[in-house]
């Protein structure tokens, strides 16, 4: 079972970029992305259908904004439950959470607030992660979790190309880095980091400075999951190559006995 997380920094620019042709290439069970920037009223003025795929939407209250996108295998879509938000008003209305669950486990596609350049919302992403945690914990009481998107955070020095000009930046602020150290604690584990414990790999590079084409970059998409879950895994990988967004698309392979 083939799975992928995507931010793709506005799904109508991508789809000018080759995301169909990315789909058809890359045959995903299931494709989560982020930051697809388009509202309800927009979808429904132009033609988004994805052949082959079930789509499922979290679009932003606020137009060219935020927003999620769970595309799933029609095949698939019969054996799942989708479903939508935190149930936290002040978190939903940014469309950052989906959930899919699946008969042994549960998908999420999470775009994570960016704590913005001053830190002005360094305070609301660490409200959103707290309430994120509960709502997982909550989840893994039942079945397995895995948790996919932008987290908008590098974990450690190895996974930002300048850790020390960045110390307290938003992205690598010890608030956010604790989070996920958190995150380890209740024994979930880094898919990327269980295969590649020592590999430098980046999904994320600025647009300023020629910063992908010197490869100076940040890791800051991933799978975290349940570590009873990790005996059902393939493979991780980020997929660089792959151009249309500032974000590089991240996989992570299952085993088929899973489905």
């Amino acid at each position: 079972m083939k799975l992928l997380t995507w931010n793709i920094n506005g799904l109508r620019a991508v789809l000018k970029k080759g995301l169909l042709d990315f789909l058809k290439k890359q045959k995903p069970d299931v494709l989560g992305l982020q930051e697809i920037k388009i509202s309800k009223e927009a979808r429904e003025k132009i033609d988004l259908s994805f052949a082959g795929y079930t789509a499922y939407w979290n679009s932003a209250l606020r137009p060219g904004y935020s927003g999620t996108l769970f595309l799933v295998k029609d095949s698939l879509s019969k054996k799942i439950k989708y479903v939508e938000g935190l149930g936290e008003a002040e978190f939903d209305r940014e469309g950052r959470v989906q959930t899919l669950e699946f008969p042994k486990f549960y998908l999420l596609n999470i775009y994570f607030p960016n704590a913005n350049a001053e830190l002005s919302r360094l305070k609301y992403k660490m409200k959103f992660n707290q309430s994120l945690l509960v709502y997982i914990k909550k989840l893994e009481e039942k079945k397995p979790v895995i948790v996919s998107g932008d987290f908008n955070v590098a974990h450690r020095e190895i996974d930002l190309a300048r850790p020390k000009a960045n110390e307290q930046s938003a992205g690598f602020t010890k608030e956010e880095r604790s989070w996920l150290d958190k995150l380890e604690k209740e024994n979930f584990i880094d898919s990327f980091r269980f295969f590649h414990p020592k590999k430098i790999q980046y999904s994320w590079w600025s647009f300023r400075a020629l910063a992908r084409q010197r490869n100076v970059g940040w890791r800051i998409d991933y799978f975290w999951l349940s570590k009873k879950f990790s005996k059902n895994l393939e493979k991780a990988y980020i997929l660089d190559k792959v151009l249309g967004s500032d974000h590089a698309p991240v996989g992570l392979e299952l085993k088929e006995n899973i489905k």
